[in-house]
């Protein structure tokens, strides 16, 4: 019996349900590949119908979100996975079972695994996080150095210009709400906001009005200011923790963003975003 494994595991739990996502990752630098078209696709689909048995296996549950991640798999291999994934979901729902395969792959990774990582980077002490010891060594260096790419394009391959890009340039801003429909409301202030703000595209005027309670209401239905100064008085639990730095201050960003009924803070904030990321 081959063994069964998955890359991650994480549970959501509140008083009305626990939801459980399981990860699968794979990396490989020329695309995925197991051996072959046909070989690829049928190792995928076995991982991740393992990953859904251990699931009920060792917790007795018949929903879960079981995701197969990878930064690059090629067309060819990607065209053929898709439609494996709506048969393994058709008949696992036909079984009985509520669980949810899905791809992440390309540019999917990057906007949903990549990009949220590298926002949190700074906040990370765990020395045995090699990868986030990696970024964060890089960003101790010059960046401005970095960013020459013309002079890396001449002693580097293709793939280590793709690669420095995504930490570049990680946080992509998109041209409508459906590009973040896979992102929550917070996650999309902390990430897409605040890279704008840090961006200097937003003028002095609007930082001013962004420290008003009422402005915040009425542009962004927040509750509170959306923008505090660091070391002023405020509510801290209302903030990030991460301070945002804008034209040399130090702000705390307002966490209290939702999305219900009765307060739907998104739309909101995805048209000021659009107001914002052509500057």
């Amino acid at each position: 019996l081959q063994q069964a494994e998955c890359d991650a595991l994480g549970v959501c739990s509140n008083d009305r349900m626990n939801e459980i996502y399981a990860v699968d990752v794979a990396f490989h630098e020329s695309g995925l590949n197991y051996g072959g078209l046909d070989e690829t696709v049928v190792r995928v689909v076995k991982k991740c119908l393992r990953t859904a048995m251990c699931i009920y296996g060792y917790f007795g549950v018949k929903k879960a979100e079981i995701i197969f991640a990878s930064p690059k798999i090629n067309r060819q291999i990607l065209d053929a996975l898709r439609p494996c994934f709506v048969d393994i979901n058709n008949i696992i729902q036909e079984m009985g079972f509520e669980f949810d395969f899905r791809i992440i792959a390309n540019s999917d990774f990057s906007n949903l695994v990549l990009e949220p990582i590298l926002e949190i980077s700074g906040n990370v002490a765990d020395t045995a996080e090699l990868f986030m010891r990696s970024y964060q060594m890089l960003s101790l260096f010059d960046k401005k150095s970095l960013k020459d790419t013309k002079n890396v394009e001449k002693q580097k391959p293709e793939t280590t210009i793709r690669n420095y890009q995504l930490s570049k340039d990680y946080v992509n801003i998109k041209n409508n709400q459906d590009d973040y429909a896979e992102l929550k409301v917070g996650q999309i202030a902390r990430i897409i906001m605040r890279e704008i703000l840090e961006s200097g595209k937003v003028d002095a005027d609007e930082i001013n009005r962004l420290q008003s309670e009422r402005y915040s209401k009425d542009s962004l239905g927040l509750n509170y200011p959306a923008l505090v100064i660091a070391d002023s008085e405020y509510d801290a639990v209302r903030y990030y923790s991460d301070p945002i730095l804008i034209n040399g201050v130090k702000y705390k960003l307002c966490s209290q963003w939702f999305e219900t009924p009765a307060n739907d803070d998104r739309p909101y904030l995805i048209d000021w975003i659009k107001k914002y990321k052509d500057k």
